[in-house]
């Protein structure tokens, strides 16, 4: 098993166990594959949920321009949705899980095909 194997296992164990959420894996990997190298640097490979800044880059660089979604208030409201599923209390917050969820909070599951 390889390491992005490994990483990906770790985040279906997120979304189950943290998110009560039953992961879809093809999508999971295909998310994983997506976020690129940044999986394996500490920490690119999470969300600094409390970072208003790193917030909006998810909102720039992952929703507007990778899903392809308009901008308006209901990006962040989705963001802050995830980061609440997730729990604002859980310390590491996975990139690809925290993208995982948005696909599937905006039904944007098209985007990986």
């Amino acid at each position: 098993m390889g390491k992005r194997d490994e990483l990906i296992a770790k985040y279906a164990d997120d979304l189950k166990n943290k998110c009560k959420v039953t992961p879809d894996m093809a999508l999971l990997t295909k998310v994983t594959i997506g976020c690129g190298p940044s999986i394996y640097d500490n920490d690119a490979a999470t969300v600094a949920a409390s970072d208003s800044a790193e917030l909006e880059r998810v909102k720039t660089n992952f929703l507007i321009k990778k899903l392809g979604l308009k901008d308006g208030p209901n990006l962040m409201e989705g963001i802050n949705a995830v980061i609440d599923t997730y729990g604002r209390s859980e310390r590491q917050k996975f990139r690809a899980v925290v993208y995982y969820m948005l696909t599937k909070h905006f039904s944007k599951e098209g985007a990986y095909k």
